[in-house]
């Protein structure tokens, strides 16, 4: 990774610190549950942003694999399995020590699938079917390879509305935190949940990933395959032409930000005790491609600044009852004058451009 890079995330990290110092001194704590969400979507759009800054590939069903990571994870730690003990599957997981047991309310008991296993199955049930839809989609190229991945986003919506398995409208609810580290002594757990004591916690827990996950994509693009990945977004011909197997590379960073949106979406899930089907909606889809244009699509520090920051006012509910507007004019905007991303526009270049009536 460059020094550059490092810096960079090395500032971002104090930057961490203090927001949460001055929420301390300012006494708004409460700020810090809206930031760690940010944080979740975040790693999301920065995931698409690799794919389509990067691989020169759109997608417009990435809240899909947000939905499919969160949903599985959910269903997989909310259903009892009781009924089934003694069956093969059942058994085959307990020797695993892949399964939970505990009782519910009424001291019935509750055999759950442990929530490491069910993120490793969600995680890897979105990597797979990404694997599955990319080999004939990312054949497409254009408006076509958008409706393809537009379809399938629609696919997943609707499989996750219709099914009483998933809860249908109401979505599944009542999922229980993620435990990383248990107890030990004078010290709490380490886990995700959203519980006001775990609050901190979470906020160090959810930003620590995404910089974790910024730091593996920065040093990705700083590699031979960022490299071959940019003469790909460049001129996909003359990719082929030096000899790069451009489905391959279109292939895998479509994976990766399949599981980059996976990830973030068990983690969103445990932490806010639930998910609905508004998370695999098409507008869910479209807000992340807005998010990563906003941002600059070759611009993974602009792209992470402005999700994350647009993120956050949306989720405060600054934008109110106009929040997919504000989004859309944004989208507007960044298209017209700063195709390049909101933070490489420069007053001049916007003064020229709204006079001339062109770009800048």
């Amino acid at each position: 990774m460059k020094k550059r890079n490092t810096l960079a995330l090395a500032a971002l990290c104090l930057l961490v610190v203090c927001i949460h110092l001055v929420t301390i001194m300012t006494g708004s704590q409460f700020y810090l549950t809206q930031l760690t969400m940010a944080a979740y979507y975040g790693l999301v759009i920065i995931g698409l942003g690799t794919l389509m800054g990067y691989a020169g590939q759109i997608s417009l069903g990435h809240a899909g694999f947000f939905a499919i990571g969160g949903y599985l994870s959910a269903s997989l730690t909310t259903r009892n399995l009781a009924s089934l003990q003694g069956t093969w599957p059942v058994r085959g997981l307990e020797s695993l020590h892949m399964l939970k047991i505990a009782q519910d309310l009424s001291g019935e008991q509750l055999i759950t699938v442990a929530p490491w296993a069910a993120c490793c199955c969600a995680v890897a049930a979105a990597a797979l079917i990404a694997l599955v839809i990319g080999i004939p989609v990312l054949k497409l190229k254009g408006h076509y390879l958008a409706m393809a991945t537009l379809g399938f986003g629609t696919i997943i919506y609707r499989i996750l509305l219709a099914s009483p398995y998933f809860g249908e409208a109401d979505g599944i609810s009542e999922v229980p935190g993620f435990t990383l580290l248990p107890a030990m002594g004078t010290f709490n757990p380490i886990m995700v949940s959203g519980a006001a004591n775990l609050r901190v916690a979470n906020y160090y827990l959810a930003w620590g990933v995404l910089i974790l996950g910024m730091g593996l994509l920065l040093n990705l693009i700083g590699s031979r395959v960022g490299r071959a990945l940019r003469s790909l977004h460049s001129s996909e011909e003359a990719a082929e032409a030096a000899g790069i197997d451009t489905s391959r590379f279109k292939l895998h960073v479509f994976v990766l930000s399949a599981v980059y949106a996976a990830i973030a979406g068990v983690l969103l899930t445990h932490f806010n005790g639930g998910i609905g089907p508004s998370e695999a909606s098409v507008m869910k889809s479209v807000r992340y491609v807005a998010l990563v244009a906003v941002g600059g699509m070759t611009n993974l520090w602009g792209t992470l600044i402005m999700g994350v920051g647009l993120t956050f006012l949306s989720l405060r509910g600054v934008f109110g009852t106009f929040d997919d507007a504000v989004f859309g004019m944004i989208l507007i905007f960044v298209m017209l004058f700063a195709p390049d991303g909101i933070l490489s526009l420069r007053l001049q270049q916007l003064r020229k451009a709204i006079f001339s009536g062109g770009r800048p």
